[in-house]
């Protein structure tokens, strides 16, 4: 089972941007990392009318769409609950590391991504489970508050937390 860490945070606050710049600098490292991002609306990987939304709305459970460099699985859970995180990560290749943006109330080491001119209310004062906020702002909390716009020192943040390397000379 991969290491896996979460990025929360309310929607437009900057999770999929934070996880996005930090990827590179954790691919220097060496380090494999996949993505798992939780959704609270539809997903349709497929524009309108082409074929694997014409699949899945024909009805098939699966459908997977492959091209020379991507391949994505399309899974209809018809009315069924979304499979859990274990289920989930038993279904990607192996890696290093798997960053998890939503699923806030799973039990995973977590940091909050908050910016406090969005004008939403943080998590972090109700959610003690929380490792540490990505901020634009400096705040005034116990938990470790790192700089938002700094990706490379938050990513170096989550590779000591999970005890992962963090130097370029990791071995293969």
């Amino acid at each position: 089972m991969p290491l896996v860490f979460g990025v929360v945070g309310r929607s437009g606050s900057g999770k999929t941007t934070l996880i996005e710049a930090m990827l590179p600098w954790l691919q220097q490292r060496s380090l494999a990392v996949s993505v798992i991002k939780h959704c609270h609306h539809t997903i349709d990987l497929g524009p309108p009318g082409k074929d694997s939304s014409r699949f899945v709305r024909a009805g098939a459970r699966e459908v997977m769409a492959v091209s020379p460099r991507l391949c994505a699985l399309v899974h209809d859970h018809h009315d069924q609950p979304a499979p859990g995180l274990d289920a989930l990560l038993a279904r990607m290749a192996p890696v290093d590391l798997v960053l998890v943006e939503g699923f806030s109330l799973l039990d995973m080491p977590r940091l909050e991504v908050y910016r406090p001119g969005h004008g939403r209310a943080p998590l972090y004062p109700h959610d003690p489970s929380l490792s540490a906020v990505a901020s634009d702002t400096a705040l005034p909390i116990a938990l470790p508050c790192l700089p938002l716009n700094d990706p490379p020192q938050v990513a170096a943040f989550i590779c000591r937390t999970l005890g992962l390397p963090r130097d370029a000379s990791r071995p293969g």
